[in-house]
């Protein structure tokens, strides 16, 4: 079993470095005749919101990379390369760090990635992009605040890796955990992802609004954050099994995601259908 670890927050995030130690000293335990290796294939900057982005890859004539150490993991290979973390999914799924992973471990990002944040988040979109390969994974976030105890969370995240390996193929957990040590965390519950977004208004400059502005003129817009932050807002208007009232009620979240696949549903195919036939008639009018 080969683990691809990646993040969002950069090859020097703590939460890496703990989840990687982490995953190094499950790595030595491994029963016998079982051979479990960690391979780490990071962003050399930070790209959190990155979503499953790869950038512009057409006008690059490659990916630059630098060998780097893990501190408390120092064994283990590591590099920070120049990309985005789907893209560093990617090119170590490639072959370009020697044999492909069997499964994709993205975090600990700082910061809970729940509601609408797990579209737009890098943690996650490494994952995904993991399952458009074939490969399960899990990203794991946790709450933002100062002294967020990582090697606990670290600890709940190996916790879950054996489930996952035997889980079918392109299985995709989302796990969030409060900054809480173990010692009072209530515990692990199925959660749902909530309505909680990131942006919860945009608002222009008052003094330079839109419609005032030349061609050529700036202006500036503020943005009022939501509860999807990475401490995590007030999430008073979430159900009790919403990911981000577990957070704030003292459990971790995890919730199985499902990554991009064709809509198959009868409703989606009379809809194609009709579609077709519109599209057919116009271009038959035009071409005539």
């Amino acid at each position: 079993m080969r683990v691809l670890v990646t993040n969002d927050d950069g090859i020097h995030g703590p939460g890496l470095h703990a989840l990687v130690a982490e995953l190094g000293r499950w790595a030595d335990q491994a029963p016998a005749g079982e051979e479990r290796s960690i391979i780490v294939v990071a962003p050399d900057a930070n790209y959190s919101g990155a979503s499953s982005a790869v950038g512009d890859v057409f006008s690059r004539d490659g990916i630059g990379y630098t060998r780097t150490e893990i501190p408390g993991a120092e064994h283990i290979e590591a590099y920070g390369i120049d990309a985005a973390p789907a893209l560093c999914t990617i090119v170590a799924c490639r072959g370009a760090f020697g044999p492909p992973p069997d499964l994709v471990v993205s975090g600990i990002n700082l910061g809970v990635n729940v509601g609408r944040s797990v579209l737009h988040s890098g943690t996650i979109g490494a994952v995904l992009t993991g399952g458009q390969l074939g490969l399960s994974g899990l990203a794991v976030s946790m709450q933002a605040l100062k002294g967020a105890p990582l090697n606990d969370g670290a600890q709940v995240a190996v916790a879950v890796l054996d489930e996952l390996i035997a889980a079918p193929a392109r299985t995709m957990l989302n796990l969030n955990i409060p900054a809480l040590p173990l010692a009072e965390l209530k515990g692990v519950r199925r959660g749902r992802v909530s309505t909680a977004g990131i942006i919860k208004q945009s608002v222009a400059e008052e003094a330079h609004p839109p419609s005032s502005l030349a061609v050529g003129e700036t202006g500036s817009i503020k943005l009022n954050l939501g509860s999807a932050t990475p401490e995590l807002g007030d999430t008073s208007d979430e159900e009790p099994d919403d990911d981000g009232a577990l957070i704030t009620a003292g459990y971790a979240s995890l919730t199985v995601l499902r990554g991009i696949s064709e809509n198959t549903d009868q409703d989606a195919d009379d809809l194609i259908r009709r579609a077709l036939v519109a599209i057919e008639g116009h271009l038959e009018r035009t071409v005539s």
